[in-house]
């Protein structure tokens, strides 16, 4: 009998999302549909190969769809509209072509600057250009049908999503008042959950400075790399930012990790000063910086598994050497930084997304807690939930196990006894399972 079978399932109505691009689940059957696709795509039955491969795009939550693609189909032509963050793709497909449009900003709005920039952006990108129409910045695709697949038609429009997506957060990031065409899609976020966010953002800061004073007096700087980087990476998932405080950040992380000519302790400080910069946002400006969107497209390309093992190979041990050199207080950090890292940087298949989330939602279960989901741990008697973490763990191989055939996990490997010893236990598992497809 599986050790899952001891474990009486849990209800977890959290509804919130984190992270950046996709928190959902792809269509049951989204290999069917592309493999349909493909073929509908040689017969030259252009509108239902577009109608099959559209349909495989869209993603679920709960096993509900999440509507990131509307169809409307016609017998001469598919009218769609795609949905990525900030970017509404509106568009069409005949037995000829396929047409496709972002509205960025209005062409009375933009300034030398944007122009500038947005020109540039035309020699960066492959399949898309900026043109001015009817009054507005927008940015298009334009593919003939004559021999498209659905592997050529992605790479496109993957590529018009992300890149509309990016420009408009970048120009509402460097030109706060500009206002953004196409944006009614977005939703608000709650105000008790802006509040909420608001708070951990300035208790989180507050508790770096005060783990940077316990630190070494000589030889600290790469324990103080991994306290700032790990608290850029959790505002980054937990607390999901957008516009400004989004365009920042990343510039902040790639800064730091792309400059090869600076020192650690020049790194470090930059990084300080940024956090210090955070911690004297108002709440006002704060919330400015905010919404709910659907996504399409994943933002980071995928991954190797075998380049994610390797790296939480490299974590181990160096928390082994902090460990062996007596430098304990960086130890729980370290175990934080290796899944926010992780997520921040590799494209991952969504279960092994999930599966990473889980152990996130238990390093930091008093921030599920404040903003409705389930604690995983309890902080003041130090006690994990132990059936709660097996039963989402279960769910997750659950969902999978259609795709995955052979993915296990033995919950007797799971240590228990410490927040620590989960952890790193945890981290063992995700360093050998089998994602083998069917």
């Amino acid at each position: 009998m599986s050790w899952f079978n001891f474990f009486r399932e849990t209800q977890d109505n959290c509804s919130i999302t984190f992270g950046k691009g996709i928190n959902a689940s792809l269509a049951p059957d989204e290999e069917e549909l592309f493999k349909l696709s493909y073929e509908a795509f040689e017969k030259k039955d252009i509108l239902n190969a577009y109608e099959l491969f559209f349909k495989s795009l869209i993603n679920f939550s709960d096993n509900q769809s999440n509507k990131n693609i509307i169809l409307n189909k016609t017998d001469t032509e598919l009218q769609f509209e795609i949905y990525q963050g900030l970017a509404k793709i509106q568009g069409s497909v005949t037995q000829q072509n396929l047409y496709a449009e972002i509205n960025i900003i209005k062409s009375s709005e933009a300034s030398v600057a944007i122009k500038r920039y947005l020109l540039e952006r035309n020699y960066q990108l492959t399949y898309v250009n900026y043109f001015t129409d009817n009054g507005s910045i927008k940015l298009k695709l334009y593919q003939d049908n004559i021999s498209l697949s659905p592997q050529k038609i992605f790479f496109p429009l993957r590529e018009l999503a992300l890149n509309g997506e990016h420009d408009k957060e970048h120009i509402k990031s460097e030109f706060r008042d500009i206002v953004l065409e196409n944006t009614d899609h977005l939703q608000k976020i709650e105000e008790k959950y802006l509040k909420i966010k608001y708070k951990y953002l300035i208790q989180w800061i507050r508790d770096l400075e005060e783990k940077v004073l316990t630190l070494p007096a000589n030889d600290n700087s790469g324990m103080q790399s991994f306290l700032y980087l790990n608290i850029l990476f959790k505002i980054d998932y937990l607390l999901s930012v957008k516009y400004e405080l989004h365009h920042k950040l990343s510039k902040k992380a790639l800064e730091y990790f792309s400059n090869e000519h600076s020192t650690i302790e020049s790194k470090n400080e930059e990084l300080k000063k940024y956090t210090l910069e955070l911690k004297e946002l108002s709440y006002e400006e704060f919330s400015q910086n905010f919404y709910k969107a659907k996504y399409t497209f994943d933002p980071i390309d995928k991954s190797s598994y075998d380049d994610i093992v390797i790296f939480i190979n490299e974590s181990q041990n160096k928390i082994r050497w902090y460990k062996n050199n007596r430098y304990a207080q960086v130890i729980p950090t370290i175990y934080n930084y290796i899944a926010f890292y992780s997520l921040y940087n590799y494209g991952m298949n969504t279960t092994l997304k999930k599966l990473f989330h889980i152990l996130i939602e238990v390093q930091n279960s008093s921030f599920f807690r404040d903003m409705s989901c389930t604690g995983l741990y309890n902080e003041q008697t130090q006690k994990l939930s132990k059936r709660s973490i097996l039963n989402k763990i279960k769910k997750v191989l659950q969902e999978a196990s259609k795709t995955y055939p052979s993915l296990t996990i033995d919950g007797e490997s799971l240590n228990f006894s410490s927040l620590d010893e989960f952890s790193n236990s945890y981290y063992i598992m995700l360093k050998n399972l089998d994602f083998e497809e069917a």
